[in-house]
């Protein structure tokens, strides 16, 4: 059998493969998808890649096939680990932040001023795959993003370095790797934060894919995996987004959550209302993405069940404590019975109430001499139309449309968050990830599949 195109999608927990075919015509289709757990531990992800290829081979009913392309997107052993290290907390070092996390990036340390031994120290053992350097508003302070620029040179890492600061300091930066023998490992890129109050996140968004591609091999048996793909590899959680602002363009401001087995990872597309707008106290960026650690429904399941309580989380399944700990216990990455389904799905709405919740901006009331005057703080998100489940709990789970409609419930009126009129689309192909990063090269097609796994015209 012939195939047009394959996409690995290497998670944390599941490794998944996607066939895709007439990519480069009117009419692209989406052939099978095929999984296996991620094996990492195993010492090499190709043994769960080529597990996920059997499966596939097994879902299509062939024997074997060929394929033209490949293209692959990763969140193995951690994802992207990156620092990041700027001027003012609240200006330079945030739209660092921001671009870093929609570039599908784990941040790993944030450090605002010149960077001292104890951040030294934290970078080195972080051992980070690509750093991040900002500060300075086009023509203003230069100092110390030129100080942390001497620093992150002299360390013993050999990893891509984003120079994101201030426009004079250019030529300096230069020097200084030029110098060190790093040349070849700095990006020098427009700032993030040029002028007050206004970001630009997004040429180092790709710059930081870019260098991914160009140098990060961060799992083990990754370089075999390089060598199989001809086309790009980037973070999962990046294509995601690319998927969402490619889908914002055609069906308006949305939403989209993938509430995986390590993190729970929430993604914006949106500028917000103009109401809302006027009284916000510093900018958001328009694509937005915060990923929270500590909510994954595998490897973070208890973590979430610590914040439900297992007398709670009982009430609610209609079981003793006994087979809470029994579920507990027997815990399996893909839920089997009914009440492992309904337990998963328990911890997936606590996943997304909570990560949407840390998502959203939110109301602050200021008192002064002319009396209370209420501000906005943080990510719009009262302009979104549609929110979209992707990941294996929000594309699999039962009742996966009805946890994504508790999300505008869950609203006490003090956040920023979408009203009960935004409709809810489930990447029902699982594909959302592998369209992401298919777009980098085919958009027309990406963007057909994405319509058609969402069920939209």
């Amino acid at each position: 059998m012939k195939i047009n195109m394959l996409i690995a999608e290497i998670g944390s927990t599941t490794t998944v493969v996607n066939a895709f075919d007439g990519i480069d015509t009117d009419n692209p289709k989406f052939l099978g998808q095929g999984q296996a757990p991620t094996t990492v531990l195993e010492g090499d992800v190709n043994i769960g890649l080529n597990n996920a290829i059997e499966s596939l081979k097994k879902n299509l009913g062939v024997k074997n096939f060929e394929y033209d392309e490949m293209f692959a997107t990763s969140s193995a052993a951690g994802g992207l680990k990156m620092t990041v290290h700027g001027l003012v907390y609240d200006m330079t070092v945030r739209a660092a932040r921001e671009a870093a996390l929609g570039a599908g990036a784990n941040i790993h340390l944030v450090t605002s001023g010149k960077l001292r031994r104890s951040d030294i120290k934290k970078i080195k053992n972080i051992n980070p795959n690509i750093v991040l350097i900002a500060g300075g508003v086009d023509y203003g302070e230069r100092d110390t993003a030129l100080y942390n620029s001497e620093i992150i040179a002299d360390l013993d890492l050999e990893v891509p370095v984003i120079y994101a600061g201030n426009i004079e300091n250019h030529e300096d930066v230069r020097e200084i790797f030029e110098e060190k023998g790093k040349s070849h490992l700095l990006y020098i890129v427009e700032n993030v934060y040029p002028k007050v109050d206004v970001l630009n996140v997004e040429p180092t968004r790709k710059v930081i894919q870019d260098a991914f591609e160009d140098h990060i091999i961060h799992a083990p048996g990754m370089t075999k995996v390089r060598e199989l793909v001809s086309g790009p590899i980037i973070p999962t959680p990046g294509a995601v987004m690319e998927a969402s602002k490619l889908l914002k363009e055609y069906i308006g401001d949305l939403m989209t959550l993938d509430v995986g087995g390590a993190t729970t990872d929430v993604h914006s597309v949106t500028e917000g209302s103009e109401e809302v707008n006027r009284i916000l106290i510093s900018p958001e960026p328009i694509a937005k993405r915060t990923v929270e650690g500590d909510l994954g429904v595998f490897v973070n399941m208890k973590n979430v069940l610590e914040r439900i309580g297992r007398e709670k989380i009982a009430n609610d399944l209609k079981v003793d404590l006994d087979k809470i700990d029994e579920l507990i216990n027997n815990h399996k990455p893909i839920p089997e019975t009914e009440l492992e389904k309904r337990f998963v799905e328990r911890l997936t709405l606590e996943a997304v109430i909570t990560s949407v919740h840390r998502h959203a901006g939110g109301f602050r009331d200021l008192y002064g001499s002319s009396g209370k005057k209420t501000l906005a703080e943080g990510k719009d998100l009262t302009n979104i139309k549609w929110i979209i489940g992707t990941g294996g709990a929000l594309t699999r789970l039962p009742n996966r449309v009805n946890i994504l409609k508790q999300i505008a419930l869950s609203n006490k009126g003090d956040k920023l968050l979408p009203n009960k009129e935004a409709k809810i689309l489930i990447d029902n192909d699982y594909i959302m990830a592998s369209l992401g990063v298919l777009s980098k090269k085919y958009k027309e097609a990406s963007l057909k599949l994405l319509k058609e796994s969402l069920q939209i015209d």
